[in-house]
């Protein structure tokens, strides 16, 4: 049927081209760049040629986009992306690229060698202590059994970021799959919060042990402490999956590349399309509350321990019982201070280069520092060692 036009008086029959009603998207679009901006002046005209299709007709396309590494302009690699449209809305992102530490092919060779050499350290350490706990009698207590949680934790979330940053050194491909990045943020925070419980454990310890030393036995028995250990564990994982679950459900669209060495929630939050006002609530507020519920604790705990040691008389003495406490102080300092800094600031306060520094810290110096730590300036630890040595010497 041909409308009617109208032109001053004169009547004008105008003929209309019918709609196409099939291959109006049959063909894959091929797009030179996944810039947000050039992505949808690209799509504007399928768009709207898309709309002029009948309903039945409307499928999903497939669009094939190139993407950079992001690690260096003269490295340039071909990705195949799935964009499901529907009713208009789409999701992009089947991999992340992790930035990591951008420099000199030379640099990364550098770079691989020193954090594999303190990897090593990391494992020596970390399992040399918790065998040394575990076959000596004399290191049988309570104190000793959290310090050998401690070294597990410690070794579990080291082991969840360092070989992943390790093999990105070597490799031009350094990408991480969805539900990959998805496992490494959960066991991270996993490991890292359940570190902040243990270390709030111990510090109790610390205080019932120098508060109350008749009652230590009893209270301190080996049921509290499996049970304050089990308690750890299982904070530590609620408060992860709270964090991933809200992370993942996410979209994450046209960008994918994290400027960072692993799958961290602030950067990641950045590359999301939707609207992450929940996630940045829940990491400045429940995030924060476990690490500053655990040093409220420290506090306390400290806070009577002081009141003991000032009542003794002899220096020697108050050198002696505070000296105990020397190792799990300097452990908490370092450690839930690098944790309040990252992750207790407003989200315009994030800096990628100055956080992957302090993120280097706390993931990898950390479980280096704490067998050292504890057993530099721990009389028991020392001595269980050099039994241990001259054990080994006598029988060779």
């Amino acid at each position: 049927m041909l409308p009617q036009g109208e032109c001053g008086s004169t009547q004008v029959r105008v003929p209309v081209t019918p709609k196409p009603q099939r291959g109006c998207y049959s063909a894959p679009l091929i797009l030179p760049s996944t810039d947000s901006s050039m992505l949808a002046a690209q799509l504007v005209p399928c768009l709207i040629t898309w709309g002029g299709c009948p309903p039945l007709v409307r499928q999903r396309a497939s669009v094939t986009a190139f993407s950079g590494m992001g690690i260096r302009n003269s490295h340039k690699r071909k990705t195949t992306q799935k964009i499901e449209f529907t009713d208009g809305n789409y999701t992009l992102v089947t991999e992340f690229i992790l930035l990591g530490f951008p420099t000199r092919p030379e640099l990364q060779i550098v770079l691989f060698l020193m954090f594999l050499t303190l990897y090593a350290v990391i494992l020596i350490g970390n399992v040399g202590l918790m065998l040394l706990i575990r076959i000596d009698p004399h290191l049988q207590t309570p104190m000793y059994f959290f310090l050998s949680n401690l070294s597990f934790v410690d070794l579990c979330y080291s082991s969840d970021i360092v070989p992943q940053m390790l093999v990105n050194f070597l490799s031009e491909n350094k990408s991480i799959s969805y539900y990959g990045c998805a496992l490494q943020f959960y066991f991270f925070c996993t490991f890292a919060d359940t570190e902040s419980f243990i270390l709030a454990a111990m510090a109790y310890d610390r205080y019932v042990a120098i508060c109350n030393p008749l009652l230590y036995t009893v209270v301190m028995s080996r049921g509290i402490c499996m049970r304050l250990i089990v308690l750890s564990y299982l904070g530590g994982n609620m408060s992860s999956l709270v964090h991933t679950s809200f992370a993942f459900i996410l979209k994450y669209c046209d960008k994918n590349v994290i400027n960072h060495f692993f799958c961290d929630l602030p950067p990641l939050l950045k590359l999301s399309c939707t609207d992450t006002t929940i996630n940045e609530w829940l990491l400045s507020t429940y995030g924060s509350s476990v690490e500053i519920i655990c040093f409220i604790i420290i506090i306390i705990s400290y806070f009577f321990i002081l009141l003991s040691v000032l009542k003794i008389h002899s220096s020697s003495g108050r050198k002696k019982t505070f000296s105990t406490c020397a190792s799990h102080l300097t452990s908490v300092t370092i450690y839930q201070g690098t944790l309040l800094f990252i992750y207790s600031r407003p989200s315009y306060l994030y800096s990628p280069n100055t956080d992957k520094i302090i993120s280097v810290f706390y993931t990898i110096f950390i479980p280096v520092l704490n067998p050292l730590i504890y057993s530099l300036r721990n009389k028991d630890v020392k001595d269980a060692a050099e039994k241990v040595l001259r054990s080994k010497v006598d029988s060779s």
